[in-house]
């Protein structure tokens, strides 16, 4: 919103600017009329110069900086006092145009994320509690509320489909091209598109927290958090700035002490000025930045800023945690072995413990128990107990779930009952040990299966340059090697059997060879993604948890994507490189011919303008590279 009122206040003094150089040109060259130079200058003069002047004694007075527009000022200034004023217009008319048109560049940026709120739609369809249905504003919306959602509408707000089955086109959100097809219990996300089926849907959230919101939230904060790239820019213009106005003045003194006229000297003093000002040196960084944070918004990567852009793309080490980053994170339930009592009370008991736990593997025990129509036990008293398991009371006993890690801890004795869940234990599936007190009452074994994406996900970033692919799970032993061999992970780089501190000890000690990339949920691996250089949550589209820990935000489950983030982070890179390369060169070559061979103003203003409207167009490439699944 902000660069769309710079845009506006802009603009016209940029063409009035114009319109007053044009006149002055006019009445000079072709009806040689002094009024209308006159007239033409004190134009260009004040809708030129006076805005450059105010912001730049603004930023002087109340922020202490030197801004790069007082250079200018002080330049045109200068020419304007030894006579030639007409170069002082030209410098400052294409100043002005040049600060038009990158406004005008960067809002390009701003504005691709902005679009995202013209998706909204402004009504919806909600079902009253008599049936009826009333168009209201989606504002009103509450959770809980019911919606009629036809096919061909958006869905105006974050909700739940309870009634009905059909595709949605999630583009803009996750960025992925293909529909999803979705059914009752399943999310929806504000925004998105009902392509095929009558769906009634329920609120889950307000429209000042749907994920559209957050998403807009978070990419404003990430263009206002500087990487240290632009810190340093910023650095480096300032103090650059008062050694050119030192340098002109030293310049002055120096021409003057040759023999030159003072008018001569104050014009070269005006020249070199305009020739060592650091504009391009200083707009090449956000420039690029703004493009590529906007690019990667739109392929459904959000980065919280433009460190976490230039993290990424110097880490050379990715770390994945295993469940629902390289699997699915749907594991199915493959059997029941009960010690005491029938397969069904052991799986009742098991949906008790737990039904309030949001891991994956009591998903998939709760979806078992519905598939059975076996009923949950209630259990109360339910506690989670870190990297283990889940404890609960029923009647006076305590009863328990967990990973072989909680069942010895638990069992006083047992060898003997649990010889029948050896082959099971052997096995490379994923066991959850229930009991009662000291008791093994039995266990449920689940597999889950590599995420789709993950083959190619992986084979991008390792042709990416990345050393080392990394697994880590709490999950046994027996699973992390299936998996990781399945995806190709070197069996040393498999680490199982962790503890949460174990993963961000292990992330640490990565971290000392070299910059770390850490993949999770977002929701188990908080400390990991924290201590990591970069903490990257997958499939955080409606997570607010997800959107909160880490650096980076895949919002669709494809990490394929995670690939094309990076490349896009390291073709920023390079094209910031690039950028400062051209604006430094480019800076000497002016000085130089300010210097040894009286380069003339207007052929200062033109390198100078010049070159630092041809630092934003490259930066601006970013935007046409948007982050896509199928180039990974």
């Amino acid at each position: 919103m902000l660069g769309s009122i710079a845009e506006r206040s802009i603009t016209p003094l940029a063409l009035a600017t114009v319109a007053g150089m044009a006149l002055a040109l006019f009445a000079t060259y072709v009806v040689q009329s002094q009024i209308g130079l006159t007239a033409g200058l004190a134009l260009v003069y004040a809708a030129g110069g006076l805005p450059a002047a105010a912001r730049a004694l603004t930023a002087l007075i109340w922020r202490r900086l030197l801004a790069i527009d007082l250079l200018m000022v002080l330049a045109a200034i200068a020419a304007a006092s030894v006579g030639a004023a007409l170069e002082g217009a030209v410098l400052l008319t294409l100043f002005a145009v040049s600060g038009a048109l990158e406004a005008r560049a960067l809002g390009k940026a701003r504005r691709a994320v902005e679009a995202l709120m013209a998706l909204r739609p402004d009504t919806a369809l909600l079902r009253g509690t008599d049936g009826s249905l009333r168009e209201v504003p989606v504002a009103n919306l509450a959770p809980g509320d019911r919606v009629l959602l036809r096919p061909g509408m958006r869905v105006p707000v974050d909700a739940e489909i309870c009634i009905g089955e059909g595709e949605i086109d999630e583009a803009t959100i996750t960025g992925e091209s293909v529909p999803v097809r979705k059914g009752a219990g399943d999310a929806v996300f504000e925004a998105t598109v009902n392509l095929t089926a009558v769906l009634e849907i329920a609120v889950t959230r307000a429209l000042a927290e749907s994920t559209v919101a957050r998403m807009i939230e978070m990419v404003t904060r990430a263009q206002a958090e500087r990487a240290p790239s632009e810190r340093f820019g910023d650095w480096f213009g300032q103090r650059y700035t008062v050694v050119v106005l030192a340098g002109a003045v030293l310049a002055f003194g120096v021409f003057f002490w040759l023999g030159y006229s003072a008018q001569h000297a104050l014009y070269h003093s005006a020249t070199l000025l305009v020739a060592a000002s650091p504009c391009a040196v200083v707009i090449s960084v956000p420039a690029a930045m703004l493009s590529a944070l906007s690019a990667a918004a739109r392929g459904g990567v959000l980065f919280k800023g433009g460190a976490a852009l230039e993290a990424l793309g110097e880490a050379r080490i990715f770390a994945f945690d295993k469940t629902g980053t390289l699997t699915a994170g749907h594991p199915q339930l493959r059997r029941i072995v009960a010690l005491d009592g029938g397969e069904e009370a052991l799986l009742a008991l098991a949906a008790g413990l737990e039904a309030h736990s949001e891991h994956p593997v009591a998903g998939a025990i709760r979806h078992a128990a519905v598939v059975r129509e076996i009923a949950a036990l209630d259990v109360q008293e339910v506690s989670a107990l870190t990297s283990e398991g889940i404890a609960g009371v029923v009647g006076d006993s305590l009863v328990w779930a967990g990973n072989a890690r909680m069942m010895a801890r638990m069992l006083a004795e047992g060898g003997a009952r649990a010889a029948p869940l050896a082959e099971l234990a052997a096995s490379s599936e994923t066991v959850v040990w229930i009991g009662r007190g000291a008791q093994l009452l039995g266990a449920i074994g689940l597999a889950d299966q590599a995420r789709a994406s993950a083959p190619a996900g992986l084979a991008a970033l390792r042709r990416g340059g990345i050393q080392r692919l990394v697994m880590m799970t709490g999950d046994r032993r027996e699973v992390a090697d299936e998996i990781g061999a399945e995806l190709g992970i070197a069996p040393e780089d498999i680490h199982a059997e962790l503890l949460a501190e174990d993963k961000l000890r292990l992330v640490a000690a990565l971290a000392s060879d070299a910059r770390v990339a850490f993949v999770g949920d977002g929701v188990n691996d908080a400390a990991a993604l924290a201590r990591a250089d970069v903490g990257i949550a997958m499939g955080a589209a409606g997570s607010d948890v997800a959107l909160a820990a880490a650096d980076v935000a895949l919002l669709s489950d494809d990490l394929t994507r995670l690939a094309a983030a990076q490349r896009l982070a390291r073709r920023t890179a390079r094209i910031i490189r690039a950028n400062l390369a051209f604006a430094v060169g480019a800076m000497l070559v002016l000085v130089v011919g300010a210097l040894a061979f009286e380069l003339p103003l207007p052929l200062a203003v033109i390198g100078h303008e010049g070159g630092t409207l041809l630092v934003v167009l490259n930066g601006l490439r970013l935007l046409a590279d948007p982050i896509r699944a199928d180039r990974a």
